[in-house]
């Protein structure tokens, strides 16, 4: 049996554990592991965006204002003019507005001359994949995102202004958390990020992340230079002014001074210059594009990224986890382990979220609280089933001949009880009804069951409360087993005292039936410590477990010469509890199958 166990808790907990460590190589569970970056993203946003950053949004006011999208270019030469006031011009301006197309000439010739006018302001690009316009769908991490095309402004514009790409890296659940700073042209020019290229133009040294590339455990494909956006703000975080203020001088110019300004649609329901409109990400369901590139930009001006811990510590913490609950469930009860697992997925996790928030370091939790469940239910289940089948078994072998308490307390502790042969000293009682044989000649046959089973009651119960094993009962006799199956402390002690009890009980018994019947009905005791073998005796057909060997005799022996109410005891049971009970001068008789004089005493009260 318990082989077996050890067998199934060997195997099945390395299995386990290699399933853990063989998902979180293959990511096996990365929507979750996604759901806690976002989290943590979440639960430590700061909303405070840095001061430079100024989106100005073309909002449904600006549309209701000035018509519908998309607008004649040439008052995009007004908001220029406007935003760039002598003294107040700001460091860029980022449209993620899109102009690949030509529209009215003249509108298209003003705009450009205006571009021509301001050196700091960047058009987008967007570059083609193989997949998606804004997906890809083959990436090497020392490359950069290679682009099979690039769509550039229309050429009278793209003439007098800098370039930056707009193409948004999505997550396999459509979420944004990444952005590529740089990708590549096919002809090997490298174009960076809208964000990248405004932060950059802004004269603030972030040549930190030229050759970054962060570490993210995903399956998604990673290419050089992508980044993990680091969301502190939400749309409402950002000083956002409606294109229709700034176009009619309504914005105090100092807005503007040394600001790094997006300029992008936030308007519902509108298409052409537009660009890319909105898409989900950590901190919000529907953000529009402009945000996570002022996010992105936020992020640069910080100079922060996030870290992710390497896999040789996040292998040991899911193995340490695995083991130290793999393991629990057998030192502790089940409610204490339990919550121990309750107490620990809070502490692992608040744990992984300060560690994140403080040093914007991030470890995947996932596997670790999944090898810790699995190997706690597990382990509980198995150790639930040992317990149950341990308790069955225990039953099943001596639930007749030990107390319902001792049964608990068997499989409690997971005391080895062997049922096979085995040597051992134990003390044996032996008793007998005396007078009973006159007693049935006027009993019913049913009045003498009764009789019987209410004696043996009374002595089962006095019995089974000291410890003491109910080997067997044989007509109107009884055998009594002290220290076996069960190891019993001052077992002689527990027996003389057992036969005290029992013929203490046995007084108001013997005046019933004395009264009723005119018969004196009496039980004579006789105890013996010993070596004997103890186990499971019998045929394939019927076992019993019970004691045999000389010890056993000798206590029969001793039995059948007492008298009736007398308890008569060895000389070994006599040395063990002398100090405790009172006997009577030591008498010599000479057993059959004997060949030499034995010592017996009487028990005649408690010290």
């Amino acid at each position: 049996m318990k082989s077996t166990i050890r067998k199934t808790f060997i195997i099945v907990n390395i299995l386990l554990l290699f399933i853990v460590i063989f998902s979180y190589q293959l990511h096996g569970f990365q929507k979750l592991e996604t759901i806690m970056l976002d989290m943590n993203m979440k639960q430590s946003a700061s909303h405070d965006p840095d001061p430079h950053i100024v989106v100005v949004a073309i909002d449904n006011d600006s549309i209701e204002a000035l018509g519908q999208f998309p607008w004649d270019r040439a008052v995009y030469a007004s908001f220029l003019e406007m935003v760039n006031q002598v003294g107040y011009e700001p460091a860029s301006i980022a449209f993620d507005l899109t102009f690949s197309d030509a529209s009215n000439e003249e509108s298209d010739l003003i705009f450009s001359e205006a571009l021509s006018a301001y050196d700091n302001v960047i058009l987008p690009v967007v570059g083609v994949t193989s997949g998606d316009v804004f997906q890809t769908s083959v990436v090497r991490e020392d490359q950069y995102l290679q682009t099979n095309h690039v769509f550039y402004p229309y050429d009278l514009l793209a003439r007098h202004a800098q370039f930056a790409h707009i193409n948004r890296v999505v997550s396999h659940d459509g979420v944004i958390r990444q952005a590529w700073l740089n990708i590549q042209a096919p002809d090997g020019t490298v174009i960076p990020s809208l964000a990248y290229k405004a932060v950059k133009m802004a004269g603030v040294d972030i040549s930190f992340y030229d050759e970054f590339t962060d570490r993210q455990k995903t399956s998604d494909p990673l290419a050089k230079n992508t980044m993990t956006i680091d969301y502190e703000l939400v749309t409402d975080d950002f000083l956002t002014v409606p294109f229709v203020n700034v176009l009619y001088g309504e914005i105090p110019p100092e807005t503007f001074q040394n600001a790094i300004v997006f300029v992008g649609a936030t308007a519902t329901g509108i298409s052409g210059d537009s660009g890319q409109d909105s898409g989900p990400t950590p901190l919000e369901r529907d953000a529009k594009l402009v945000y996570v590139h002022a996010n992105i930009a936020n992020q640069l001006l910080q100079g922060s990224y996030i870290q992710y811990a390497p896999n040789l510590l996040e292998l040991s913490l899911i193995i340490i986890a695995y083991v130290l609950f793999m393991l629990l469930p057998w030192r502790l009860k089940n409610l204490y382990t339990f919550s121990i697992v309750i107490v620990s997925i809070v502490v692992i996790y608040f744990a992984q979220q300060y560690s994140y928030e403080q040093f914007n370091y991030h470890i995947s939790i996932v596997y670790v609280l999944l090898g810790m469940l699995l190997a706690y239910v597990f382990n509980v289940s198995l150790k639930s089933y040992m317990e149950q089948s341990q308790k069955n078994f225990v039953t099943r072998q001596f639930g007749r001949y030990i107390s319902p308490d001792l049964v608990k307390d068997i499989v409690k502790q997971g005391m080895d009880i062997q049922i096979g042969g085995i040597s051992k000293r134990i003390t044996i009682l032996f008793l007998d009804i005396r007078g009973f044989t006159s007693l049935a000649e006027k009993l019913t046959p049913a009045e003498v069951v009764d009789v019987l089973n209410t004696k043996f009651t009374m002595i089962t119960k006095i019995a089974l409360e000291n410890n003491g094993t109910i080997d067997k009962f044989i007509g109107d006799a009884a055998m009594i087993l002290f220290n076996a199956p069960l190891d019993v402390r001052e077992h002689e002690k527990m027996a003389v005292l057992t036969a005290y009890q029992i013929q203490q009980n046995m007084k108001p018994i013997h005046d019933q039936l004395l009264e009723k019947y005119g018969v004196e009905v009496n039980i004579g005791i006789g105890i013996h410590t010993g070596n004997v073998v103890i186990g499971n005796i019998g045929s394939y057909l019927r076992m019993d477990y019970t004691a045999i060997g000389d010890s056993v005799n000798i206590a029969s022996r001793i039995e059948s010469g007492t008298a009736a109410g007398q308890i008569m005891v060895s000389e070994e049971v006599y040395k063990a509890t002398s100090d405790l009970f009172e006997y009577g001068d030591a008498e010599e008789k000479m057993f059959k199958g004997k060949s030499q004089v034995i010592a017996i005493y009487e028990l005649l009260s408690i010290k």
